[in-house]
């Protein structure tokens, strides 16, 4: 029979006293921590299904739970060891069943609307700027907050390339823009503005025909309006106080605003393995909230009297708790802003209720917390590597707590190496921690990014964060600009390093997308070598090498569809060709990227063309791009693969030898990427569902 207790993780100590002196290899699998994995799998499973699941995502697993918590019951005389089993994988199983329930809820309420169609012509926007930023190709983007028909209404926004003409953030606006639907993925496999659009509340995207102006009053979001002035004039005071280049990575650093960095800059970071530097994230919560606690904690340390009878960390964590919802306001509220504020937050909530802070514990339930506020996070690239860095640490810190114990750190200059050998060693674990993750999304890596965050993060974590903290807390005053010049003399030295970094040969290796099974089994493996103790935790490296093994062997597609018919085809003798280099440039550059291709620059093909289409032969396939069906059967006769710029009827479709795939058919299923093989067509990749769609395709 299940004992309530079975399910409690095992401590070292019963391990120790077991027979055999045996580890138990699941000891450190706890309730929460088990919980919060089932979380992320039916989060995952639910965004990751090619068609909507229904109920089936739900009844499945608390069904399957149900057997295995019925089984134990009625066995006569079950062991400990399977009672706790089976009740991790019953928690395991519930908890994937009530997160795939509400990631399901949770992209309906997101998912609801009518599209917000306008067509051609141009209409006019009033509402309130909300921020400024830029394009990937530099032009300024504004994000438009359009005025509410209800003050209960879900908020409508809007982004537009413009000129804001002199509107701040917070003031009345009124443009005239040309508008359209956001785009879904380009690619199979692609970034998918629209899915992540529809969770931010944006309806559409579109370019400005003029200048904006002022617009009518807005009574509407007073306190959202309020953040975006104070995040836009304490970005401008503080870019007023440096130099252009340091100056705007220091407004992005401390009030989130990106839209004046310089892009090489950007790159260049990038390329040295510092990308991380630039988004607001758990790296920087946590040395703003850490930097307050410890300098509280010390100053209080320093009143005796009161430091004998009262602990210290609990007043500095609520000081430093205070400071991290003012960054959280002040950097713009963004997602992975949100995600590091719940997990400082449940590291300062550790503190004041007198748990420990850093544990695997602690990060299970901020993942669970993230998960039930924003459950589609768990496909974002940022969700996943700062989660997997925290587990990282987190297990590290532990063998490093053990051995510090075993040997005697008393000195200074012991102390300064433990410092640097901790920083070196944090340095290699994250940065190995979020590597496979990143290569995975972004389909690079910084050859030398242990070398750059090496010589980078001293003078991030010592001297820039501390100068931007302090440089705002003594702006009201007036006296920030001694800390804004420490700053600033700071960020003079990381851009410096970046770009010598950056400048190395080979500094950054490109590598060919691999599909999302791939992802989820390294993901497997990297948990099971985290968690599984003993001998055991080796199984996970073995999975996490299966995986990368996989992803080496894995064909890549021979020919790319675009969604307006553009022909992309793999060549033996130039590398990659291109139908036209007019056409779908975006979506050609996005495909060759994601297949490893650095600075794509495909050839024209070599094809014959008439006035009805043009045809060649491309990986032993008879290739045809028809524009017009008036020889349609000597093109079906002659070709395996037909490639039509309008709609095919069907009746001629059906006496057709070659596939087909019209106007009609990419319309609905955007770009295709084709697997060849001794001249014949084996599978495709579709960026969106040929049936079954799911809700963010229909937007």
């Amino acid at each position: 029979m299940l004992q309530p207790d079975a399910i409690l993780p095992q401590r070292a100590a019963n391990s120790r006293n077991s027979p055999g002196n045996r580890v138990d290899p699941l000891a450190d699998f706890s309730p929460t921590i088990v919980g919060s994995l089932g979380a992320m799998t039916g989060c995952a499973s639910y965004f990751s299904a090619p068609v909507e699941p229904g109920w089936g995502l739900i009844a499945l697993p608390v069904a399957v739970a149900g057997v295995l918590l019925a089984t134990v019951r009625i066995s006569p005389a079950s062991r400990i060891g399977a009672d706790r089993l089976a009740g991790l994988l019953a928690i395991f199983l519930v908890a994937t069943a009530l997160f795939g329930w509400h990631a399901t809820r949770y992209t309906a309420a997101h998912h609801d609307r009518e599209p917000f169609v306008t067509g051609d012509r141009a209409v006019e926007l009033t509402g309130w700027l909300e921020a400024i930023d830029r394009s990937g190709g530099g032009r300024q983007r504004l994000l438009l907050r359009l005025v509410a028909a209800d003050d209960g209404a879900r908020p409508q926004r809007v982004r537009v390339l413009g000129d804001p003409a002199g509107i701040r953030p917070g003031d009345a606006i009124r443009l005239r823009a040309v508008l359209a639907p956001p785009r879904p993925a380009a690619v199979p496999g692609g970034y998918d503005f629209a899915f992540h659009a529809a969770f931010r509340d944006i309806v559409a995207t579109g370019y400005g025909i003029a200048p904006a102006e002022a617009g009518p009053p807005v009574h509407q979001d007073r306190a959202a309006r309020a953040v975006a002035r104070l995040r836009a004039d304490m970005s401008r005071h503080i870019r007023s106080r440096m130099q252009a280049r340091p100056g705007a990575l220091a407004a992005a650093l401390l009030t989130g605003d990106r839209a004046h960095i310089d892009p090489g800059d950007v790159e260049a970071l990038r390329r040295a393995g510092l990308g991380h530097v630039l988004a607001i994230s758990g790296m920087h919560m946590a040395l703003l909230a850490g930097g307050v606690f410890f300098a509280v904690r010390l100053g209080l340390a320093t009143i005796f009297p009161w430091a004998r009878r009262y602990d210290a960390a609990v007043p500095a964590a609520w000081v430093a708790l205070v400071f991290a919802v003012g960054y959280l306001v002040l950097s713009g509220g963004t997602i992975p802003t949100q995600r590091a504020f719940i997990m400082t937050v449940s590291v300062l909530g550790a503190v004041i209720l007198g748990r420990r802070a850093l544990s695997l514990h602690t990060l299970s339930l901020a993942v669970i917390a993230v998960l039930a506020l924003q459950p589609q996070a768990v496909i974002t690239p940022g969700f996943q590597m700062s989660f997997s860095a925290a587990a990282a640490l987190i297990t590290v810190a532990r063998l490093w707590q053990d051995r510090s114990r075993r040997g005697s750190q008393a000195g200074a200059l012991s102390q300064i190496r433990l410092f640097f050998g901790g920083l070196g060693t944090t340095s290699l674990v994250a940065g190995t921690a979020t590597a496979g993750f990143a290569a995975f999304h972004f389909h690079r890596v910084a050859s030398f990014g242990l070398a750059g965050n090496l010589l980078v993060m001293p003078i991030f974590s010592l001297l820039v964060m501390p100068a931007g903290v302090l440089g705002l807390v003594l702006i009201p005053v007036g006296l920030d600009g001694p800390a804004f010049a420490v700053m600033e003399w700071g960020l003079s030295i990381m851009l410096a390093l970046a770009h010598m970094v950056a400048d190395w040969p080979g500094a950054q290796r490109y590598l060919p997308a691999t599909p999302g099974l791939v992802l989820a089994l390294f993901a497997a493996g990297f948990v099971a070598s985290l968690l599984v103790r003993g001998l055991w935790r080796w199984s996970g490296a073995a999975v996490m090498a299966a995986a990368l093994g996989l992803w080496a062997v894995l064909p890549q597609p021979d020919l790319f569809i675009s969604e307006t018919g553009l022909i992309l085809a793999r060549d033996d003798a130039t590398g990659w060709v291109v139908s036209d280099r007019r056409r779908s440039r975006f979506a050609a550059r996005v495909f060759l990227e994601a297949r490893g291709v650095a600075d794509p620059a495909p050839a024209v093909w070599d094809a014959n063309c008439d006035s009805h289409g043009c045809n060649a032969r491309l990986q032993g396939v008879r290739v045809t791009r028809l524009s017009s069906l008036q020889d349609w059967p000597t093109d079906c006769s002659r070709a395996d693969l037909i490639v039509a710029d309008l709609a095919v009827p069907p009746a001629i479709a059906r006496q057709c030898q070659a596939r087909i795939i019209d106007a009609d058919e990419l319309a609905r299923t955007g770009g295709q990427s084709l697997h060849l093989r001794d001249g014949q067509l084996v599978a495709i990749q579709r960026a969106r569902p040929l049936v079954g769609a799911r809700p963010w395709h229909g937007r």
